[in-house]
C-alpha cells in the first residue's frame, strides 16, 4: 500500500481498527497547548491520500460513522470546523471474515463507498508448500 502511495507521490497512513478505537482516533482532536494558551487541533491519520484501515470490521458503530464521514464528505468535521482532507483520497480496507467475535458489521453506506472486494482464501496445502519452497 505504501508503494502505492509513492507512485502518485501521495502521503499513506495506516490505522488499526480495534473495538476501543475512538473516533479521535481517526479524524483527530484539540490539544490545549499551555504555551499559547489555545487549544490546537491535531489532525488524525484520515489527513491523507491513501488510507490502510486494518481489520476495519474490528471498529464500533461511532467510529465507523467517523471514517464513513470522511470518505463520503471528503472532509472531516473537527470542533465546528469542516476541514478537507488531500485529495485524492482513497480508503484500503482490511478485514477478517473467519473470525466474528469482537468484530462489527459494516454500514450498508459505508459498504457502497468501497469500489471491489477480494476474498483470498487460505492456500491448498500443495499450493502452500509451493509457496514455502519459493521464499526459503
Amino acid at each position: 500500500v505504501r508503494a502505492l502511495a509513492r507512485c502518485f507521490d501521495g502521503g499513506f497512513a495506516r490505522i488499526q481498527f480495534t473495538p476501543d478505537l475512538m473516533p479521535s482516533d481517526v479524524t483527530g482532536h484539540a490539544v490545549y497547548d499551555l504555551a499559547s494558551e489555545q487549544f490546537k487541533l491535531r489532525k488524525g491519520p484520515v489527513f491523507t491520500h491513501l488510507l490502510l484501515a486494518d481489520e476495519i470490521n474490528r471498529a464500533p458503530a461511532k467510529t465507523q460513522a467517523a471514517l464513513l464521514e470522511v470518505m463520503q464528505e471528503r472532509q472531516v468535521t473537527l470542533e465546528g470546523r469542516a476541514l478537507p482532507v488531500p485529495q485524492p483520497f482513497m480508503v484500503l480496507a482490511t478485514q477478517n471474515p473467519i473470525e466474528q467475535e469482537g468484530t462489527y458489521p459494516l454500514p450498508e453506506a459505508e459498504l457502497d463507498r468501497f469500489m471491489l472486494k477480494l476474498r483470498i482464501d487460505y492456500p491448498a496445502e500443495a499450493e502452500e508448500q509451493t509457496l514455502v519452497r519459493q521464499v526459503t
